[in-house]
């Protein structure tokens, strides 16, 4: 990466990419969308970000961890000394341009083109884990698909379906199929939502999904405390992923973030030192909450 201007940091300059401030127009065919189509390309890396072993030979699953904030958290996982499984639906390309950072990190990671919707591609993704890796200590749940719509008589019943089980069946799903594996100290993580908290007219039924996440996280944080295993939650604004270039009119992409009071749109490596945060150790009277990236939304949970 290139073109890097200076940010303070601790006192200490930090080099990272400028995030752009407007997106020019452009659409994809279909979800969840293809990271290397897009245009500025999404910034999933902080070259200045140094890990510190915090989380050491470990292993995670991360579902979506071939793009977008997925992509990011699986890099940030690998410098902190993580093998990483990504699950993802379809997207090669992206999965193995992620696969490949990851090796060059230094750590293993297995790529699995699984539809996450099924609770046996979950038990399946968790059996190869095991297979490869021999132990699971973190499942982050990232996976998400929406389909703006002006009216919510619009929303038809196979699109509801979907819906609710791309994001929030598959996290039943992994939990179920991951829960006997993991141990004292384990880490979930499931992917929210801003509009889990504020609501959108256009994204009635995803907006329900996200509120449901943040329920499913409390509620399975008090099941399973005593088990030592945590569960938490990240609940992103507005991030410049392929879920967004893939789903939103033209008109929306060129306006992303700019009524947030940081008044742009983040990027996915803004977004993933919040779940090496809630992976790691750092967290450990950290469980059944929910985290705010939005660029300065305030939020009451």
């Amino acid at each position: 990466m290139d073109n890097y201007p200076m940010y303070p940091y601790f006192g200490k300059q930090l080099k990272c990419q400028e995030e752009p401030l407007s997106f020019p127009p452009q659409q994809q065919p279909q979800q969840p969308g293809l990271e290397y189509l897009m245009t500025p390309r999404p910034i999933f890396e902080n070259p200045g970000y140094i890990g510190s072993r915090k989380l050491q030979d470990r292993v995670a699953i991360v579902t979506g961890g071939d793009s977008g904030i997925g992509r990011a958290v699986s890099v940030a996982f690998a410098k902190e000394g993580a093998d990483v499984v990504i699950a993802y639906l379809n997207e090669h390309r992206d999965a193995d341009e992620t696969r490949a950072r990851i090796e060059q990190l230094g750590r293993r990671c297995l790529a699995l083109p699984m539809d996450l919707r099924s609770k046996a591609a979950n038990l399946a993704v968790v059996e190869q884990t095991l297979q490869q890796f021999g132990r699971l200590d973190i499942v982050v749940n990232n996976i998400s698909i929406q389909f703006p719509q002006s009216s919510i008589l619009d929303i038809s019943e196979e699109q509801l379906e979907q819906t609710f089980r791309t994001n929030i069946f598959s996290i039943f799903f992994m939990v179920q199929a991951a829960l006997p594996y993991l141990k004292d100290g384990s880490s979930i993580i499931n992917t929210a939502s801003i509009l889990a908290y504020q609501g959108q007219k256009f994204l009635i039924d995803y907006s329900s999904t996200k509120g449901a996440v943040v329920t499913f996280t409390r509620s399975i944080a008090q099941s399973l405390t005593e088990q030592g295993i945590r569960v938490n939650a990240v609940a992103p604004g507005p991030i410049w992923t392929p879920l967004v270039a893939s789903t939103f009119p033209v008109e929306f992409l060129i306006t992303l973030g700019i009524d947030t009071p940081m008044k742009r749109a983040g990027q996915p490596f803004e977004v993933a030192p919040t779940f090496v945060y809630l992976a790691s150790d750092d967290s450990r009277y950290v469980t059944g909450q929910t985290l705010h990236v939005n660029g300065g939304y305030l939020m009451s949970s």
